[in-house]
């Protein structure tokens, strides 16, 4: 199989490692991503990871219940670090070698964010998986992975859902909907898709780096995007308006 982004950023959401019965972690969608991405860095691709924290806290979802929305937010960040170091210990079971960083000061846990350090990380080989968002509060994990990528210098941005990409209508609501396997940023800002925080959108339009959703349910969905197939939907300043 033939590769053409070398480089990537993985987002997935916390989601990932919470099954149906809603206990906290399970094991089965996030061993399939881990044997996809061990199949990638084997065949020379860089990978990072930015994982989300839903499956424990969300800040806004604590700021709903009367939480102040900056400790709100560090509660979310601080859930972030807990699934890194879950992902981290899953990745050493399966012989990948990793390196978990952190913006948040947890030194005692996992290694403070350093960019020279994760570039040469990624240039042997090691997955890298961020977490603790960017530090600060009022930013999303979305976000962050667009940030990430614009530092990494990476190809392209990743990011797993539960839906097969973006749809004219929510899907579960109508059957008269649209998959679009192709947009631009200017669709994805006009009509305001919530699939992803349109501050990350923004980022990545300015630094012309390609978005793609898609359902990280699906089995070697990862190697069919990197291979250039049509998977999900792609987001890209190279696609004409076609809403």
């Amino acid at each position: 199989m033939k590769f053409i982004y070398r480089r990537v950023v993985l987002k997935i959401g916390g989601e990932v490692i919470q099954d149906f019965n809603n206990t906290n972690f399970s094991n089965c969608i996030i061993h399939d991503i881990i044997r996809e991405v061990q199949y990638l860095v084997r065949h020379g691709i860089q990978v990072s990871i930015v994982i989300g924290g839903g499956n424990l806290f969300r800040g806004a979802t604590l700021s709903g219940l009367g939480i102040n929305r900056v400790t709100s937010d560090y509660i979310g960040m601080l859930s972030t670090v807990i699934n890194g170091l879950f992902l981290k210990d899953l990745f050493n079971q399966f012989s990948v070698s990793s390196c978990l960083m952190s913006s948040l000061f947890v030194n005692s846990i996992c290694q403070q964010y350093n960019l020279e350090q994760a570039l040469d990380c990624l240039s042997k080989s090691v997955v890298m998986i961020f977490c603790g968002g960017i530090g600060n509060p009022c930013f999303t994990t979305d976000s962050v992975a667009c940030l990430k990528a614009i530092e990494t210098q990476s190809e392209i941005i990743i990011k797993g859902t539960k839906v097969d990409g973006i749809y004219s209508k929510d899907p579960n609501k109508y059957k008269d909907v649209i998959l679009y396997h192709q947009l631009n940023y200017n669709d994805v800002l006009r009509y305001e898709f919530q699939v992803m925080d349109l501050t990350a959108f923004i980022l990545a339009r300015d630094y012309k780096i390609p978005i793609c959703i898609f359902n990280i349910a699906r089995s070697g969905a990862l190697r069919r995007i990197l291979s250039g197939y049509n998977e999900g939907t792609i987001i890209n300043e190279t696609i004409k308006d076609i809403i």
